[in-house]
């Protein structure tokens, strides 16, 4: 029973040795984010293999309007998750308690003010991204039922970030597999038996997440030996309000730009036609497990900079940063070689179109390498922002999306038109991509080494 409650205890990241910890911390976060990413894996392989390449097609569509709608929930989780780690780290347990209860509270407002404007909003942004008419009704009305049940995907990740920001990275771990497997088995009864289509993988999503979003409650509920989960601290207070948004709206604002910068690669990538839209649906599927290591990474690095900021161990952020880096570094090279050799296999896991397969696998080639560009970004810019400089990451992602992704996706494109090739080559949106990846890896080393985030805590 004690070597239970261990497992599941909060970690103390501001103690022993620094990679160490990151690791005991990052590996659950990466297997609950590999369980995450499986919401949206096994739903495309549902629709894929029971409904068609069409369907398939229109979930992927659907992806970067959700992306953008969810940028409020972003931006709660991220500047929550940064004071929670900080004032844990300097062990203020009423300060800790405010946040908690106000950021339950700002979840609930965010929440119901997204499932009425994206309800309505849905169908109008995808007829403005010039989404095919034989995929339109799908993408909608998967985007509605999502939108519809937005509360518990919005509580799910904004608790998960509360109880990272704490050191507890197993229970986030523990939910999602629960949840996962749920959706596996709604999925298939939904689409496979009651062949209700996209719509029954997004009541399927929408179901799951509810309850992952129910044991999390459940769980903070238990942690008083950190903070009180009281109805008083569900007061809106206007200075912690302000702190959580100050320090989440950075975040909030680069997932807009980003989701902004997709909407219109996507517009690019449509006029191609639906293989490639397919197409980009599989690529971007397996570059989501791919990803998870630096995402999970960037996460384990803002929860340990904070802890070690708040408790005042500069130094030893500094080397933690190191490590954590070099990590994550390491694991992206072995996942790079993995898809390079296994990729074709994995991309047919989607569709039975050998066309399709092949055309995927050669976007996917494309990346690869670019992964490793990304664990230096997201591990420098984990450190950043639980310092509390989620503005200097902001910067860097406006840079790479606005200024350097999507006009170098366009400019190449036109720039490969020929005879043969009248739309333009497929290849350079992919291309423009990876440009975009390392050069925010080279600006992201370049500001971490001027140190000015080092002033910003809290």
């Amino acid at each position: 029973m004690e070597k239970l409650k261990k497992i599941f205890a909060a970690v103390d990241m501001t103690e022993g040795r620094p990679w160490e910890k990151i690791l005991i911390f990052t590996l659950p976060m990466l297997l609950g984010n590999i369980a995450q990413q499986l919401y949206n894996t096994v739903d495309s392989v549902v629709v894929g293999k029971y409904v068609g390449d069409n369907a398939l097609a229109a979930v992927g569509s659907a992806g970067p309007i959700l992306n953008l709608l969810l940028v409020l929930f972003i931006g709660i989780s991220v500047g929550a998750g940064i004071m929670v780690s900080q004032y844990l780290g300097a062990r203020k347990r009423e300060a800790l308690s405010i946040t908690i209860g106000n950021t339950i509270v700002l979840t609930f407002i965010s929440s119901v003010f997204i499932m009425v404007v994206a309800t309505v909003a849905a169908r109008p942004l995808l007829v403005l991204l010039n989404t095919p008419e034989s995929i339109l009704d799908w993408c909608t009305s998967y985007l509605r039922i999502l939108f519809l049940g937005i509360a518990g995907m919005a509580y799910y990740n904004i608790l998960c970030g509360i109880l990272r920001g704490l050191g507890d990275s197993v229970s986030a771990l523990l939910y999602l597999v629960v949840a996962s497997i749920l959706n596996i088995i709604l999925d298939l009864l939904f689409v496979a038996k009651f062949h209700m289509g996209v719509g029954g993988v997004a009541l399927a999503t929408a179901i799951a997440q509810a309850i992952s979003a129910v044991l999390c409650v459940l769980k903070l509920m238990k942690l008083t030996e950190f903070f009180d989960f009281k109805i008083k601290y569900f007061k809106l207070d206007k200075e912690m309000v302000s702190h959580v948004v100050r320090l989440g709206l950075p975040s909030g604002v680069t997932q807009a730009i980003m989701s902004m910068a997709m909407l219109l690669v996507q517009s690019l990538t449509n006029s191609f036609g639906e293989q490639l839209i397919a197409a980009n649906v599989i690529v971007m599927r397996v570059d989501g497990f791919a990803m998870l290591p630096n995402f999970s990474f960037g996460t384990a690095m803002t929860t340990y900079s904070g802890q070690n900021v708040g408790a005042r161990l500069n130094d030893r952020v500094t080397e933690g940063a190191k490590q954590g880096t070099f990590l994550a570094m390491g694991i992206s090279a072995v996942i790079t070689a993995v898809i390079l050799l296994f990729g074709h296999h994995l991309m047919g896991i989607f569709t039975d179109t050998e066309s399709l397969v092949t055309l995927s696998m050669r976007m996917m080639r494309i990346l690869a390498v670019g992964y490793i560009a990304m664990a230096v970004t997201q591990s420098l810019s984990g450190v950043m922002r639980g310092a509390g400089d989620t503005m200097t990451p902001m910067w860097i992602s406006i840079v790479t999306t606005i200024i350097v992704r999507v006009p170098l996706a366009y400019g190449l494109v036109a720039l490969s038109k020929s005879e043969a090739y009248p739309s333009g080559r497929k290849e350079c949106l992919f291309i423009s991509l990876l440009i975009s990846w390392v050069i925010g890896a080279v600006l992201t080393g370049i500001f971490y080494k001027r140190g000015k985030w080092k002033g910003k805590a809290l």
